[in-house]
């Protein structure tokens, strides 16, 4: 199969590197406006350099598009009407009806549209993820220092929409309330927020986010009648514990259970999962459907910020 990567910045690097590992990948592009990165990135994986996408339309069958995300819905729009299938990095698009449009495009040519939450991947995501039943509270934190990347988003868009997507394949429900505060700390956008969402069923979501923290955590928590878990993303472990029912004193009826997972590279994972996917026709496990439902959450929630900073009459400073 033969692929391209559109945007060779840090991450899209890393995409290059992987499929031109793959046996039954060809990465014949690297595309980059920056002529020089494109081509230091295309001599590292043996490729070719280009500076405009439109030039390998021709010929290849599939593309990781990593470019800024104001960009993602002009480049998906493209590659989609020319035949191509798309592993989109996350946020799928700026707008919920541009992220819509893409997704009927793809069902409509019959394309593989994946969306790049890569946390899905991660072997303690996977066991939550088995392993819950009937969520009652969640509990996300995913903290980072600050690294000066990705600033042309917020930090809702950036490292809070990961955990929104893992809330959402979790929770079965409409949402009834969201309370969300945040503040633009080092760049002119939202640099830490936390958010409470209420679902119909009953069941809450607290999610904090920050980019300027001095230790970096990812970390979600899920709490059920009889059950705990946590999914800790960066050790890649879980820890939960159950109670024995049978046994009527609490504190000996616990039985804790620890799961260290093997080291693992999801971005790998991922995108291996991408290409099985095109070649067997498979509906991507992150699908545009679900990159669209973590996309409006997210701006519902970046709305709500909004609300509550201009109730609170907070001074933006960058302005």
């Amino acid at each position: 199969m033969k692929v391209a990567v559109v945007g060779a910045g840090y991450l899209g690097r890393f995409h290059a590197l992987k499929y031109a590992a793959m046996e039954d990948v060809e990465l014949v592009a690297v595309v980059d406006v920056d002529e020089e990165r494109a081509a230091k990135v295309a001599k590292e994986t043996n490729s070719t350099p280009y500076v405009t996408y439109e030039e390998v339309i021709p010929s290849i069958d599939a593309a990781s598009i990593v470019v800024p995300t104001t960009l993602h819905y002009q480049v998906a729009k493209e590659l989609l009407g020319a035949g191509i299938h798309i592993m989109l990095e996350k946020p799928m698009t700026t707008t919920v009806e541009e992220a819509k449009e893409l997704v009927e495009l793809a069902n409509e040519k019959g394309l593989v549209l994946q969306v790049g939450h890569l946390e899905r991947y991660n072997p303690a995501i996977k066991t939550l993820l088995e392993r819950v039943t009937h969520p009652v509270f969640i509990e996300a934190h995913r903290l980072s220092g600050f690294k000066g990347r990705a600033t042309d988003v917020d930090v809702v868009l950036d490292l809070m929409i990961h955990d929104i997507d893992i809330v959402l394949a979790l929770i079965n429900s409409e949402i009834k309330e969201i309370r969300a505060s945040g503040v633009p700390v080092l760049t002119p956008r939202i640099d830490i927020a936390n958010v409470r969402v209420i679902f119909e069923n009953g069941c809450t979501a607290n999610l904090t986010a920050s980019r300027i923290s001095l230790k970096d955590l990812r970390r979600i928590r899920v709490f059920q009648p009889g059950c705990y878990l946590s999914a800790d993303c960066t050790e890649k472990n879980n820890l939960i514990v159950t109670a024995d029912k049978n046994i009527s004193d609490p504190r000996l009826s616990i039985r804790p259970e620890f799961i260290k997972h093997q080291d693992t590279d999801i971005l790998d994972l991922e995108l291996r999962d991408f290409i099985r996917n095109v070649i067997e026709g498979k509906r991507p496990m992150v699908d545009g459907k679900a990159g669209m439902d973590a996309l409006d959450l997210a701006l519902r929630i970046n709305r709500a910020i909004e609300e509550a900073l201009a109730n609170a009459n907070i001074k933006d400073v960058w302005k």
